[in-house]
This record gives structure tokens, sequence and C-alpha cells, in this order.
């Protein structure tokens, strides 16, 4: 990221590291783990100076995969640790479509807390991991209307409020983030109050025409994707 940033590229860390950088909790049992592979969004305007720099820092490309995909997605190693390096361009495309390109300016390392949250429940299938890290956000976040170390509520009920099958997942996986922390040792009271505060927040944004229409429909046709798990073998081409 410091190179990233002598290098005037607009790279932000996401997943569970970022989550680490920006939550003490985190850090700290028992939302304590261990992080396997990196992940990274970066803007497609400067797609060329992001494989530079990667290339420059000694990683890996896997050289089919990026020629085939390099216009929404990387994917380099780490051979020193046998860490795999996924950059998403311009938006995460996972269980559904997150829009980022807009969402990459600041002079910090991560994505905000909001979208770093998104980044989360936005995942059908969530496992522990993405629980624990969830937790650790939302004991260090208050939810605010603005991105400054805080839970965006205000980004989030608008972005919602466009997308019935995003809302979906995120209210089901709100229920299952609950009950987890509920049974981890932590502050879960507080975990309770802030969900509680984000989801006012979203349910009184008016929703599009295109939300309501998609939600006479509901639970009826399936709103979200599986993505298959894209694995590098530990090698370059």
């Amino acid at each position: 990221m410091a190179a990233a940033g002598e290098a005037r590229v607009p790279l932000k860390l996401v997943g569970g590291a970022a989550v680490n950088l920006h939550s003490p909790s985190a850090r700290q049992p028992p939302l304590k783990r261990k992080y396997g592979d990196l992940d990274f969004v970066a803007p497609s305007r400067q797609l060329a100076q992001v494989q530079k720099l990667f290339e420059s820092l000694g990683y890996q490309g896997d050289r089919r995969f990026n020629t085939l995909n390099g216009h929404q997605r990387l994917l380099y190693l780490d051979g020193v640790n046998g860490r795999q390096i996924d950059i998403f361009i311009d938006r995460m495309r996972m269980c559904h479509v997150i829009e980022l390109a807009d969402r990459l300016g600041g002079d910090g390392a991560c994505l905000t807390p909001a979208d770093l949250l998104l980044s989360k429940l936005q995942v059908f299938e969530m496992n522990m991991k993405d629980l624990v890290d969830l937790t650790a956000l939302l004991l260090d976040h208050p939810i605010a209307d603005h991105d400054n170390d805080a839970i965006n509520a205000d980004y989030l009920a608008r972005l919602l409020s466009q997308d019935w099958g995003l809302y979906r997942t995120l209210q089901l996986n709100t229920q299952r983030l609950r009950q987890t922390a509920k049974e981890l040792p932590v502050a879960s009271e507080t975990v309770e109050q802030r969900l509680d505060q984000l989801w006012n927040r979203i349910e009184a944004e008016p929703k599009s025409l295109k939300w309501r229409l998609r939600a006479r429909v509901g639970d009826r046709v399936s709103w979200y994707e599986l993505p298959e798990e894209v694995r590098q073998p530990y090698q370059a081409e």
C-alpha cells in the first residue's frame, strides 16, 4: 500500500486484512484470526499502472487468467508467503455486483467501513470468518451518515433502495450475524444496537420502482449468484 501511494495508484485493500487494519477488536481474541489471501480493489483507468506495480514488487501474475479477465479481475501470487492476491477492477462481482469505482478516494489504505461491511454481508453463503470480521467492524465503528471512521448508513440505505436482491441478502445475513454475535464472548448488545440503527435507516429510505417490482416476486426467483472460487496454482505460468 505504501508503494501504491508512492506510485499514485488508488489501490484499496478489502477483505479480512482490511478489517484487521480498521478494527482493533479483530486483532485480539476472540475475533483474532489468521489471514491467507489478500484482496484489493483498483480503478480500470489505471489498470496498466496496477499491473506494473505488482510486477515491480515481485508478484507473479497468472498470465492466462489476467489476459482473459483483466478488465474485471487480476490474480497474482505472493511466492514467498504462498498467498494469492486478488484484485477487483472497479467493482466486486461475487454474489452481487458492488460498484466501487467512485469509492476509491481518500488517503486510507482500505475501503471504508461501510464498503467492508457490504463486501462481507453480500456473500450469501457466509462462513465463520466473515461473521467474525463483521462483528469486529460493528464493535469498533458507530453508525453515521459519513465515512469518517464510521459505517455510512446514508450510503448503504441509498444503495439498497435501488437493489432488492442486495437488500434481501443483507437482510438474511443480518439475522445470522445477530445470532453469531450472541454466541461469541463479545459486547453483543453493541452489535445489536448498531444493526438496529443501520436497518432503521435502510427501511426509512424510499425504494425505487424497480426495487418494489422485484420485491413482489420475492424469494420465488433466485436473486444472487454463487461465484466459483478462483484458486491460482503456486507457480507462475
